[in-house]
Parts: structure tokens; C-alpha cells; sequence
């Protein structure tokens, strides 16, 4: 089956999501002629508004937020090769324990069969052979990272074209030599990634080779401008940034069968 015919779905939480987390694996792979579809299944209303309220302040503006977030995803999903965009239009729940968890719009409090009925419908549309979403964690644990891993999976074991799923993650071994190289050079890094406990390495199937992407994924980062709290990752060190979000590395998921010679190709075999 050539390239052309082949097909990478990405299953995001929010607007910026796409840029952070699979940024390289989209541009490599569209540059390779793949068709790469984007399904972003909430609203971001939650994020950080015109006047740098987060979504927990009692003043923020989620009709500016949601409209924001939306120009500046549409800009960025073409900057990371996306032909093909579905917002599902879910409210955006917020962090575990906010009150927004609870209201019957946001995220969390669909049924993930509701959410995976969605996903399988562009599924079977697309008939992509691989695709990533977070894992079990939601990478951080964010509620809605972990409610786009369930939703995504039960669409994956309903469906017959998905050959695999697998999980952007960073290293053990690749979080360390962020940290001493932050370290010996005096560099700020984000306080996730120095609070983030890693995977362990022998669960790391793939690696990609997305340095020549790294600036281009920097620039998507950077159109998310409403996102000020991303603004240290589009600010790092030259140096930190090809190592910290230069790279990307994947956790096979699951698997239709046996897979073989993904270890820099997440299509490998297929």
C-alpha cells in the first residue's frame, strides 16, 4: 500500500494539544504524503482568556476563549500537516476537581461511549491504520486527556482498519538528559516536565525522526498565543527545546496483530 493511501489520526483533548504533543509525528508524516486527520474533542473554553484569567477565575470570558482558541487552532493544524479537522465542540471540563467536571456540556460527564461513537463514525470515514491519542495517565493526568484515551480506545477495538494505537510519551532516559543539559547550562524548563515521572524506557516502541521539524513545531506552539502558560516552552534554549520537544516517542498501545519494524516508523510493517 503506498503512502498516499495511508492514513495517521490524532485524538486531542484541546486546541494546542496537537502542537505540543504530535506536532513532528504529523509534519514528518505529511511531508511523507500520509493523510493526516485531527480530532480535537473539546472547546478550550477553560483555557486563558484577553485579560490572563485561567478558566478557574471567577472572571473569566469563555465566549472569547472558545473563539480565540478556535482561529488559532484552525492556523495551527495546517502549520502540522492536518487535512482534515473535526472539533467534536465539547466544553473543555477544566483540572480534576474543578466545579465545571460536573456540568452536564463539559467533557467528562459524556458517556465515553457517546465520545467513542463519534470517534469510530470518522474512523470508519478516514479508515486510518494507526492512531495516537494519550495514555491511561492522559500523559498528566488532565481529565480530559484520560476521557479522549478511553473514549479513543473503545473506538479503536470496534474498528477494522486501525492496525495500531500508540501513546506520544517522553522517556525515563530521555526526561534525565533534559534535565542534566538544563542543568549544566543554567536553562528554566516547564514545571511538568521536571515534576513528570517518564515511561519506562523498555515500554518505548518508537522513535521518530522529528529533529528537522523541531522549529516548526516551536511556530505551532506559538500560535496558540492566547495560551500564555506556553509561552516558557516557545521561549526554551535552542538546545533544550530539539531535546525536549525535537524528539518524539511513542508507546505502542495496542496492536490489530504482531508489530514489526516500528521502531522509527510508526507505519513500519503495515
Amino acid at each position: 500500500m503506498s503512502a498516499s493511501q495511508q492514513t495517521l489520526l490524532c485524538v486531542h483533548a484541546h486546541p494546542d494539544d496537537e502542537s505540543i504533543f504530535t506536532a513532528g509525528a504529523t509534519m514528518l508524516y505529511a511531508e511523507r504524503g500520509y493523510r493526516v486527520v485531527l480530532i480535537t474533542c473539546t472547546n478550550g473554553r477553560l483555557g486563558i482568556d484577553q485579560n490572563n484569567h485561567g478558566g478557574n477565575h471567577p472572571d473569566h470570558d469563555p465566549t472569547w476563549t472558545v473563539a480565540t482558541r478556535a482561529r488559532e487552532l484552525s492556523m495551527a493544524a495546517q502549520m502540522v500537516g492536518v487535512a482534515r479537522h473535526i472539533q467534536l465542540g465539547y466544553d473543555d471540563s477544566g483540572m480534576a476537581g474543578w466545579p465545571q467536571n460536573k456540568e452536564p456540556d463539559s467533557f467528562v460527564a459524556t458517556p465515553v461511549a457517546t465520545v467513542a461513537a463519534q470517534i469510530l463514525a470518522v474512523i470508519e470515514e478516514e479508515q486510518p491504520e494507526v492512531v495516537l491519542t494519550y495514555d491511561e495517565r492522559g500523559f498528566y493526568g488532565h481529565p480530559d486527556h484520560i476521557h479522549a484515551h478511553q473514549a479513543t480506545m473503545a473506538a479503536v477495538e470496534s474498528s477494522t482498519s486501525v492496525e495500531r494505537l500508540y501513546y506520544p510519551v517522553i522517556p525515563q532516559l530521555a526526561r534525565q538528559e533534559v534535565r542534566d543539559l538544563a542543568q549544566q547550562g543554567g536553562l528554566s524548563m516547564p514545571a511538568w516536565v521536571t515534576t513528570a515521572k517518564g515511561t519506562p524506557d523498555n515500554l518505548v516502541s518508537t522513535s521518530l525522526p522529528t529533529a528537522p521539524y523541531s522549529e516548526r513545531k516551536r511556530a505551532a506552539i506559538a500560535a496558540h498565543a492566547s495560551q500564555t502558560d506556553n509561552a516558557e516552552i516557545v521561549a526554551l534554549a535552542p538546545l533544550l527545546f530539539e531535546n525536549l520537544f525535537g524528539r518524539e516517542f511513542y508507546q505502542r498501545g495496542w496492536s490489530r496483530r504482531e508489530a514489526l519494524n516500528d521502531q522509527t516508523d510508526l507505519f513500519g510493517g503495515i
